[in-house]
């Protein structure tokens, strides 16, 4: 499993730039590329889409990304927190319980302490929908 890649996903909207240099795609790569190596995450590569909105799961990276775990290229997905995966409850939701664990991949969401391998899924799906609301407030 060492030469599998650890996916380190980071997106961000135009409506995401409005909420400041926190969820810039600079600061993204820093937390994750931390947490990846603070934590033993191996072969670490970086997936970006910077401009696309996360209510689409038809970004150019994410599909990247997609194709490299449907080829067993993928054991870990990492993401800053849930709404970088996505704002749309059912997509995001999809990805989260079936498609990850259907490829074996373990998903963790680093701010919202979101870990497939040790459970931590319960409020999960409560966040997705927060996330949806929130994107459906900036319109």
């Amino acid at each position: 499993m060492t030469n599998k890649i650890t996916a380190l996903y980071c997106r961000l909207s135009q409506d995401d730039m409005l909420a400041g240099e926190s969820n810039s795609i600079t600061n993204q790569k820093e937390i994750l590329l931390k947490y990846a190596k603070e934590n033993g995450f191996l072969n670490p590569q970086v997936y970006v889409d910077d401009g696309y909105s996360g209510t689409n799961f038809d970004r150019p990276d994410f599909q990247r990304m997609k194709s490299d775990i449907e080829n067993g290229k993928v054991s870990t997905v990492i993401v800053k927190d849930l709404s970088r995966l996505g704002r749309e409850y059912l997509q995001t939701g999809y990805y989260t319980e079936m498609f990850f664990p259907e490829h074996d991949v373990r998903f963790i969401a680093v701010h919202d302490n979101v870990d497939t391998q040790r459970g931590d899924n319960d409020f999960a799906p409560f966040k997705n929908l927060i996330n949806e609301f929130y994107h459906s407030l900036s319109k």
